[in-house]
Formats: structure tokens, C-alpha cells, sequence
């Protein structure tokens, strides 16, 4: 399978500064992409990385956005390209992880997520398109998109959405830009959370251990490499997505 070099290449990741977001910056910047760091709140952490990744030897920038204001994140792209000169890949990472079960779950908590996880990254998806016209993208989702999380409900409905997004925009954008997804599983513990989350659940994946950013990153960079793979979604589980979520609450 060809494989494209990203060397000098422009990668704009959302969510960037933290977590699996860094990963996936730092993880780029060691193959020679320029990157857009995008934050919504964390700018200590974003200029941290910014720092981090100009020592590699790549040009990097800033953009901040609040994926609840639609006039913030429906002209990024445009901003992007302002601030970088140009722009070739796009990972959308950025997501909220809200705790809801479907009797507690709100119009409210649903809407949000709906919009932060799905909707913006189908909105910079179109953007994209249009205002770049030639490129990779990748949608970073959940293994659960398989079946269900009974206890974060708004959440896996909107990466459901995403997921299906992803699928669609393959087929639309091509055969100028590719669009793929990343799904991951039991990577890091929820804001909030310590590394014990991750002991307790490692019964239930299959490898009987959890994963780590670099993971995840490394599927990311992969699909940015291929010239011929659209509307693959890989799932970064240990094999998770390959057991049923569906029949019960979440073993957690």
C-alpha cells in the first residue's frame, strides 16, 4: 500500500494540548508536520506543547476555539490557513465525556454533546472540504460505537453520529480527501479518574491490558500515511469491539 511522506505537511489537531491530543501532535511532529495546536481553555498546557514541538524542528501555531460558540469553530479552517500559510490533514480529537445514564440524560446533555462531538468536527469536516479541497482526514471515535455505554449516554450517541459522518463524508469528498477514524478503547482513565480505572477494566479486553496514547497516535499516523484507505474506522481496543457492551451497563 503506497504510503504518502508528511514531511512539511500541515496537520491542524483539535484538542491538542492535552491527553491523547498531545499524543497525536507530538507523534506528527516526529514524522515532520507542521502542526496547529487547537484549544478551547488549557493555554498554559498549548503553549507548553507549542514549545515542545518547535524543538523538533516543526513550525507550530495556536487557534483557539469553544466548540459550544458555532462563530468560533465555523471559520477555524479559514483561521488556520490564515496562521499556518497552509493546510493538508485535519484529526479531529476534541470531545466532552459527560457521565449520563438514560434516566437521568437531558435535552441539555444530549444537545451539548451532539454538538461538541459531532456536529463541529462535521462542520471543520465541511470546511475542510471547501476551503482546502485536497487532503486526509480523521474522526477520532469510540470502540463503543459498536453497540452502546449505558452510562455515558449523550456521549456515545454523539460519536454513533460521528461515526456515521465519517462514513458518509468518504464517499462525498471523494476522491480528493480521504476520511477515516480512529476508535479507541480502554486508553486513558475519565478526567477525574486514576490509573486504577484502568486495572479494574482490564478484565474485560481481550489482551487483558490497556492501552496508551502512543496507541492511538500511531493508528492516527497511519491512516495519514495511506493514499488508499477512506471510510476505515480502526479500532484501537485490544480486541474490546469484538465483545458485547450492548447487553448491559457498562462493567465499570
Amino acid at each position: 500500500m503506497p504510503e504518502t511522506r508528511l514531511q512539511g505537511q500541515t496537520a491542524l489537531v483539535t484538542g491538542a494540548a492535552q491527553r491523547v491530543g498531545r499524543e497525536i501532535a507530538l507523534t506528527l511532529a516526529r514524522e515532520g508536520v507542521n502542526i496547529v495546536i487547537h484549544y478551547r481553555s488549557s493555554k498554559d498546557e498549548a503553549e507548553s506543547l507549542e514549545r515542545e514541538l518547535k524543538e523538533t524542528g516543526v513550525n507550530s501555531w495556536l487557534v483557539q476555539a469553544d466548540f459550544e460558540r458555532s462563530l468560533e469553530y465555523e471559520n477555524l479552517i479559514n483561521r488556520t490557513v490564515e496562521v499556518a500559510g497552509s493546510l493538508n490533514m485535519l484529526v479531529n480529537n476534541a470531545s466532552v465525556f459527560p457521565s449520563d445514564t438514560l434516566k437521568s440524560l437531558s435535552r441539555q446533555n444530549l444537545v451539548q454533546s451532539l454538538e461538541l462531538n459531532a456536529w463541529a468536527p462535521f462542520s471543520l469536516c465541511r470546511q475542510f472540504a471547501t476551503a482546502v479541497g485536497r487532503g486526509k482526514i480523521v474522526n477520532l471515535l469510540d470502540t463503543r460505537v459498536n453497540s452502546y455505554d449505558w452510562t455515558h449516554v449523550s456521549y456515545i450517541l454523539s460519536k454513533h453520529v460521528l461515526s456515521e459522518f465519517t462514513r458518509m463524508m468518504a464517499v462525498e469528498y471523494a476522491p480528493d480527501i480521504t476520511v477515516n477514524g480512529v476508535s479507541p478503547g480502554l486508553i486513558l482513565p475519565p478526567p477525574g479518574k486514576d490509573r486504577s480505572y484502568l486495572k479494574r477494566l482490564e478484565h474485560t479486553v481481550p489482551l487483558k491490558r490497556h492501552g496508551n496514547p502512543n496507541d492511538v497516535a500511531q493508528a492516527v499516523l497511519f491512516l495519514l500515511k495511506s493514499d488508499f484507505l477512506t471510510g476505515t474506522i480502526i479500532a484501537v481496543d485490544g480486541g474490546r469491539h469484538l465483545m458485547e457492551y450492548a447487553l448491559g451497563p457498562h462493567p465499570d
